[in-house]
């Protein structure tokens, strides 16, 4: 074989083997908040903020609770969002 065609040959393999065109490995999709593994952990600074703003909009004060975890806190989101039409 060429170094022509051995080159030709490694960049066809680059290309169909592009995981952001053809994702093989399915493990990092997303998954269910109650399966998380830190989902138990408090939630995060951004989860807070965003939690809060989404609060403030649908009119709903209960809805931000400064103790939720970080699975509670992906839910009540998701909530929100579909709620105040963001989703």
């Amino acid at each position: 074989m060429t170094a022509k065609k051995a080159e030709t040959k490694k960049a066809e393999t680059r290309e169909t083997e592009n995981p952001k065109q053809d994702p093989k490995d399915t493990s990092n999709r997303i998954k269910d908040p109650k399966d998380w593994t830190t989902g138990s952990e408090p939630m995060t600074g951004a989860q807070a903020s965003y939690l809060k703003t989404l609060a403030e909009q649908a009119k709903d004060e209960d809805a931000y609770d400064p103790d939720l975890d970080k699975a509670e806190a992906s839910q009540r989101i998701d909530a929100l969002r579909k709620e105040t039409g963001k989703a």
